[in-house]
């Protein structure tokens, strides 16, 4: 495939898992931004946060961004906050067909409870309506996906498979 497929959404809505599926399932190359990032630094993203902040996260965000944004045939995971940037945005639309995956935030929840010390934006304390909150903040830069799916209560493949019929929907509207 000549454009990238590139999976925003919040953490914990299935953007690795569901991205090493598609991946294989389209014969494309996988990668997650976060994974490159922390390969590159040295750091683990929680480690880069402590020691140097946010901003130069996001300052390297960026770079990956237009790093990714020049190859080809890839599924890109992206991180939750990637949206926030409309750089990246616009980076990654130039050669990317933008995937957003949801989930209801008790379920987002569920699946970043065991990880806080991997998401550094996430409290000790955190409750559902932290995430709920951060969500509803979010949903505008969210809403730029070409295509959005919720992986609520739904198994990867299910959810794989709804990506790749609208991949192929294009491909056919395209001829």
């Amino acid at each position: 495939m000549e454009k990238n497929i590139v999976l925003i959404g919040f953490m914990g809505t299935g953007k690795s898992s569901i991205g090493v599926k598609l991946a294989e399932k389209l014969n494309m190359n996988f990668v997650d931004m976060d994974r490159e990032i922390e390969r590159i630094t040295g750091m683990s993203v929680g480690e880069l946060f402590r020691r140097h902040g946010e901003i130069r996260f996001r300052s390297e965000e960026r770079l990956m961004a237009q790093k990714l944004s020049r190859r080809k045939n890839l599924v890109i995971a992206t991180g939750g906050g990637v949206v926030l940037q409309e750089q990246n945005i616009a980076l990654l639309r130039e050669n990317g067909i933008l995937i957003c995956l949801t989930a209801a935030p008790e379920d987002i929840f569920e699946r970043v409870k065991r990880k806080r010390a991997n998401r550094p934006l996430l409290k000790k304390n955190l409750k559902v309506e932290d995430i709920d909150a951060m969500l509803k903040a979010r949903e505008p830069y969210y809403s730029v996906a070409d295509f959005t799916v919720n992986t609520s209560g739904r198994e990867i493949d299910a959810v794989v498979d709804d990506i790749v019929n609208y991949i192929k929907s294009l491909e056919k509207n395209s001829v």
